[in-house]
């Protein structure tokens, strides 16, 4: 098992620089090395949810989904907690950066010298407890930004003399704060409209912004803040908010007035971030562009790979137009999987393949390298 995955990893790695070459990517790509060990980052530290998440949520729920293959089946060759069939983004991100796959915090036996991931499958930027004043209803984990952030700060008390010593210590670290919110909404749309459901995107930025000055706070540098995704492109919402009406649609085929919400979200956050930058002048704050990283890879799928003709269908699920069924879900021993999951952008309906979160890492990398300051780029 030990070899199989270095062989996968060493293949990995030498297909960063194969990337640079291939006829299909935007001429900057070319410019640019996709690698940030040029940051000389020595650890990473992560927020968020199951976008994230490598492993948490299976040791708050031992029976959650992706405790059970064909969830971690391309790259692990078994379950790890992670919501695809193989890699996360933030796989890819530690992979360029040098560092080893980040563990998660609930694995109490595992290393964190090089990182933590604090991320948990289903957790939501506002606690469970100031949605439900909303008639919002949480319902996978009580795991949300703040239990993050507090478990962020014990681990950092342990390994802190002080506040200096802190920021010593975390001086060449890079933080990932989110995505999150996406779990906010995703449960909003289970009572509340679209246009009910922006009412909450302030409060939800502004606990994401509170987050990242927590983060600054213990002596963090360089801070990368991922915004939302053009959800109306997504199976899951493409099933829920099916309509006939042609007009609802962009000429992807994606819900308009969904990836709109997505679009007034991330605004918001983007005035978050840029407020921050004039209080925070020494500190490098981004924007992670998971909105635009989607889309080139959505709107390239067949010069990358992908079957054009399954972009809106997950490989992990049957029935109806888009290939999902709310009577059976992903776990079910009766979900077909297909036959090759890199030819498809979404693994099971809300999170993506393997191989579509490859291409946004790419993507997303040479953003991050012109915005970091990193040397040799």
């Amino acid at each position: 098992m030990a070899t199989q995955v270095l062989s996968l990893l060493l293949s990995l790695i030498s297909s960063f620089s194969l990337l640079l070459h291939h006829h299909y990517l935007p001429p900057r790509a070319h410019k640019a090395q996709l690698d940030l060990k040029a940051c000389k980052f020595n650890a990473i530290y992560q927020l968020g949810d199951s976008i994230s998440d490598t492993g948490n949520i299976m040791y708050e729920d031992p029976g959650c989904p992706s405790s059970k293959l064909p969830y971690g089946e391309t790259f692990f060759n078994k379950p790890t907690g992670r919501y695809s069939n193989g890699l996360l983004m933030i796989d890819y991100i530690a992979l360029s950066a040098g560092l080893p796959f980040l563990n998660p915090y609930l694995s109490k036996d595992s290393l964190f010298t090089q990182g933590v991931n604090f991320a948990v499958a289903g957790s939501t930027a506002l606690s469970p407890n100031v949605l439900a004043e909303k008639n919002i209803v949480s319902p996978f984990t009580n795991s949300s930004l703040s239990v993050q952030l507090h478990w962020m700060s014990t681990y950092f008390n342990s390994i802190c003399l002080s506040a200096r010593d802190c920021a010593e210590k975390l001086k060449r670290s890079l933080f990932m704060v989110g995505e999150i919110g996406g779990n906010d909404y995703n449960f909003a749309f289970q009572q509340k409209t679209i246009k009910e459901a922006m009412a909450i995107v302030p409060q939800v930025v502004q606990a994401i912004k509170d987050a990242i000055q927590t983060v600054i706070g213990y002596g963090a540098l360089k801070v990368v803040v991922p915004g939302n995704f053009p959800i109306g492109c997504f199976p899951i919402y493409l099933a829920s908010f099916h309509t006939n009406d042609s007009s609802a649609y962009d000429e992807y085929h994606c819900v308009k007035e969904l990836n709109e919400f997505s679009i007034y979200h991330n605004d918001h956050l983007k005035i978050a971030i840029e407020e921050l930058k004039q209080e925070h002048p020494n500190v490098t704050i981004i924007y992670g562009d998971y909105y635009n990283a989607f889309q080139w890879v959505y709107r390239h799928a067949s010069n990358l790979g992908f079957d054009a003709s399954s972009v809106q269908n997950p490989c992990y699920g049957f029935g109806g137009e888009y290939n999902l069924s709310m009577e059976k879900h992903c776990g079910d021993s009766e979900v077909p999987v297909c036959s090759n999951p890199d030819q498809r952008i979404s693994w099971d309906g809300i999170h993506l393949t393997q191989n579509a979160y490859h291409y946004m890492s790419y993507w997303l990398i040479r953003d991050f390298l012109n915005q970091l300051g990193c040397s040799g780029v």
